[in-house]
């Protein structure tokens, strides 16, 4: 059986990569992006080597589009088996928490905390019936309580609560056949990390690749980078 994966913010950056690593491993992939041209773009680009997936329009930030894709996934494929959520943004960069817009600390909530919740809320109850489904949330470094600094508070904390939740969610399906961890990609090359960072796009997609495709013996509940335990 074919399993179908939704990748959030999937037309550009690491989730493009994890869009095109999880079609070569015989997914059914669903490209979620923002604006529908730029994921046609993407599915044209991955399409160029082989692979089907289709695109989906989804603002993580609206309860409509979310809605219009459930139908749409609900149709068409009539189960979802993987949720990578992967779309993100960082609005607050280096600066301090003294001086942080409070619309910023709320408009970053939206996207990197409750967008994931409201996907988690719509396909986990399909997961459920379906007896299968492995969910994983893309958090950051900076997000580990233990390794906290200063400056980006709406960052940091959005993807410390985004750990929080992941905790919590795998508990209330523990027992179930469905995988619910959180991973850290590291500073990857993308529009986020900027041309410095040290690690490509594919090495920060690895990991959700892996944690998408968990066998029923693999773990939930946990943050993981480089397919390795990382510290809360």
């Amino acid at each position: 059986m074919e399993r179908v994966a939704l990748v959030s913010g999937g037309n550009r950056g690491i989730g493009f990569a994890a869009c095109r690593r999880l079609a070569q491993a015989g997914l059914q992939v669903i490209l979620g992006s923002r604006d529908l041209e730029d994921g046609k773009r993407a599915v044209k680009e991955i399409e160029s080597e082989g692979t089907h997936i289709v695109t989906s329009q989804l603002d993580v930030t609206s309860a409509e589009s979310i809605s219009n894709l459930e139908k749409f996934v609900l149709d068409t494929f009539g189960r979802l088996d993987v949720l990578v959520n992967n779309a993100g943004v960082h609005l607050d960069s280096g600066k301090s928490a003294m001086n942080v817009d409070l619309e910023i600390v709320k408009n970053t909530f939206e996207v990197n905390l409750y967008g994931p919740l409201r996907l988690c809320q719509i396909f986990l109850p399909l997961m459920k019936k379906q007896d299968y489904g492995r969910v994983v949330n893309v958090s950051s470094d900076m997000g580990s309580l233990s390794r906290m600094g200063g400056r980006s508070l709406a960052y940091r904390m959005s993807k410390a609560a985004l750990n929080a939740m992941t905790r919590v969610i795998a508990s209330e399906v523990r027992g179930q056949n469905i995988k619910v961890n959180t991973m850290s990609p590291g500073w990857v090359r993308s529009d986020m990390g900027g041309p410095s960072a040290p690690r490509s796009l594919e090495e920060g997609a690895d990991t959700i690749v892996w944690l998408a495709t968990l066998p029923e013996d693999g773990p939930t509940g946990g943050f993981f980078k480089d397919r390795e335990p990382s510290p809360w």
